[in-house]
């Protein structure tokens, strides 16, 4: 390597590192200037006595814990399907354009087997979601959660 390369090399180093300095520094230390109001106890630190007004100052939502919990699992599950169907769709999408070429063609059913897979896994991974959380809401409450 010529000397060049390795000064180049070194100054890129150097830079690279000012630069975390200069980006750490105040994150690491920027704490000790900041001057904040003393809380006379942990009532004050959370908004009052009164868990409501905390969560509604916060934004927290009213609703039952595992409703919470299953809104979330349902979201994920769901964009993950959509993930799936969309490598499904890709997969026959590389087939149409394989043009007759048997590693293409075998590429592109190796994409739709791994998106139906893929859906299967999902599809069972929401019904053993359900079951659970219907599960826990029936001992704990001793009533069925709503869908």
């Amino acid at each position: 390597m010529s000397s060049e390369i390795v000064m180049k090399k070194y100054f890129g180093y150097l830079l690279g590192g000012l630069m975390a300095f200069a980006i750490a520094t105040p994150v690491l230390f920027g704490g000790s200037l900041v001057h904040a109001q003393a809380l006379s106890g942990a009532d004050d630190f959370f908004g009052g006595s009164d868990a409501s007004t905390f969560a509604a100052t916060a934004g927290l939502g009213s609703g039952d814990l595992a409703d919470t919990i299953a809104s979330i699992i349902r979201v994920a599950l769901g964009f993950l399907g959509v993930v799936a169907v969309v490598i499904i769709l890709y997969g026959g999408f590389r087939w149409m354009i394989a043009g007759g070429d048997s590693k293409k063609v075998d590429d592109a059913r190796k994409l739709i087997f791994a998106g139906i897979t893929g859906l299967i896994i999902i599809l069972s991974a929401y019904a053993i979601a359900s079951f659970v959380i219907d599960q826990i809401s029936t001992a704990v409450s001793g009533t069925t959660s709503t869908e």
